[in-house]
């Protein structure tokens, strides 16, 4: 398995230094709900532990959570809410809109201020050592004294330093220092130290929280590229400089960035779509394949079409595995090893996530044919839903029917032709709790199952044949699972003769 490692420019073997592969991601600075340019960076090192997991590596992921920062304070204030109060309820919606995602938790979600005595620690550390110098009641890390500094960005010092500028008064000795501690300004919050009061700058608290959590070499530090400098190349400064151990990673990886109509989407642009409105529109799937149908390293740009297309593929895989097989896994099969070659030759090649999805299209164009042509297909149908949800991480709610129990169809002021897999299987099964209820007499109930559709938007028509649903806009997935919980019923990969 090769990996392309920022630190070198080139891909390289990988190796751990154990069974077990420790992996850092920088995470959230939760002072608003996360965006589209946060999904695809936490899609991708979710796909890329899951992967790890699948190869047979034992995966120690820690991703952090900075809880204190400028941009939190300054939204604390502008609400009149304490830093704390704002933090928490920021990374509560996080965590949120990751599990919406089916993004595997990390095994450790450090906070920055629960970290503060390991951060003192380092920065004294690198004071004693003569890396560090206070001014004024902070503490600025001495660049000059090392001699690699720019290893990372692969940029010079000279360089780097012609751009530079003193960011506080001018108390740094160069203005390529950097911040560790600052001091503490007036209502801010702050903690005690050998300095004086204040906090942790950014930089020195991904280097504590790592050096705490997976040790003084770890084999995968990640996060989008335009954390590579300062941020990343600063976390190498401080923290060979205090352990004297080196590399302080093995492997660097970057994410592209969202590009929204030529710019990265960020908070400070203003140019995002949240994932809580994203998945108002579109599945979970859907947006995981929107990110991985881009290799992890290029640009992922925003589109409408791309999404919808994203859509149409999920609908396509998950009509492949909800297909039933009549063969009942006798006769002739169909060999599903050569797709799934594929799939892992394109992930050991640098996580090339679209040469994997394209071996699981393929599958799934293969099964089809398979099913058309009276060919067993049970074993490849498995192998697919296998890949796809273990390293891909796709739900794929598998819900097969021999026949369906509904006919659903848009009215022309829905404005789209498309209806997604995922709400046809969600409005069929609400369709066959109520062809129970009736056939039970269960009147309440049957009628109750309707009047919840009509508030989707949904007309459901008793015929003799079956029922009829007509929408006048394509109900969300999440909105109709939580009419399917709200009514007790579940949907589970089961398969349900209705005919």
């Amino acid at each position: 398995m090769k990996v392309f490692n920022t630190l070198s420019g080139q891909k390289e073997e990988f190796t751990s230094q154990g069974e077990e592969a420790k992996m850092y991601v920088c995470g959230v600075t939760p002072y608003s709900d996360a965006h589209l340019g946060h999904a695809m960076s936490y899609i991708i090192f979710d796909t890329i532990q899951r992967y790890l997991k699948f190869r047979g590596y034992k995966v120690k992921y820690v991703q952090n959570v900075t809880d204190i920062d400028d941009k939190i304070i300054d939204r604390a204030n502008q609400r009149g809410i304490p830093t704390h109060d704002l933090a928490k309820e920021y990374t509560d919606s996080y965590f949120a809109d990751m599990a919406a995602l089916n993004i595997a938790p990390a095994d450790i979600y450090p906070r920055a201020t629960g970290e503060i005595p390991k951060i003192i620690e380092i920065v004294q550390g690198l004071v004693d050592k003569g890396y560090a110098y206070p001014v004024n009641g902070s503490v600025y890390f001495r660049v000059r004294n090392v001699p690699d500094y720019g290893k990372l960005a692969h940029r010079s010092l000279d360089s780097m330093r012609s751009g530079a500028s003193c960011e506080i008064g001018e108390e740094k000795e160069d203005p390529m220092d950097f911040v560790l501690w600052k001091a503490a300004k007036p209502s801010e919050p702050s903690w005690e130290s050998p300095w004086g009061p204040g906090r942790p700058g950014w930089h020195i608290e991904c280097s504590a929280m790592s050096l705490k959590y997976l040790g003084e070499t770890i084999d995968i530090h990640g996060g989008g590229q335009d954390l590579i400098f300062p941020h990343h190349e600063n976390e190498i400064a401080q923290s060979e400089s205090f352990t004297g151990k080196k590399p302080f990673v093995k492997y660097w990886l970057h994410n592209g960035l969202v590009q929204f109509g030529g710019d990265k989407m960020s908070k400070s642009l203003g140019n995002l779509i949240t994932i809580k409105e994203a998945l108002e529109k579109y599945s979970a799937d859907a947006l995981r394949i929107f990110v991985l149908n881009s290799h992890y390293r290029s640009p992922l740009k925003y589109s409408e079409e791309a999404l919808e297309a994203a859509e149409k593929g999920t609908a396509r895989l998950q009509q492949a595995v909800s297909r039933y097989d009549p063969t009942g896994g006798a006769g002739d099969a169909l060999d599903a090893k050569p797709y799934e070659d594929q799939f892992k030759e394109a992930m050991d090649d640098d996580f090339n996530t679209p040469q994997a999805l394209a071996a699981l299209f393929d599958l799934s164009r293969k099964i089809n044919e398979a099913g058309d042509a009276g060919i067993n297909y049970s074993n490849a149908q498995s192998t697919l839903l296998s890949l796809a949800r273990k390293v891909v991480g796709l739900k794929l709610q598998r819900h097969i029917h021999v026949e369906a129990s509904v006919t659903i169809s848009l009215s022309a002021a829905a404005g789209v032709q498309f209806i997604p897999h995922a709400v046809t299987a969600r409005v069929n099964r609400l369709a066959e709790e109520r062809i129970k209820c009736r056939k039970e007499k269960n009147w309440q109930r049957a009628d109750e199952i309707r009047d919840k559709l009509a508030e989707l938007g949904g007309t459901l028509e008793d015929t003799k044949a079956k029922p009829n649903a007509t929408f006048k806009r394509v109900p969300s997935e999440k909105s109709l699972d939580k009419l399917l919980t709200e009514l007790g019923i579940t949907l589970e990969d089961t398969l349900t003769d209705t005919g």
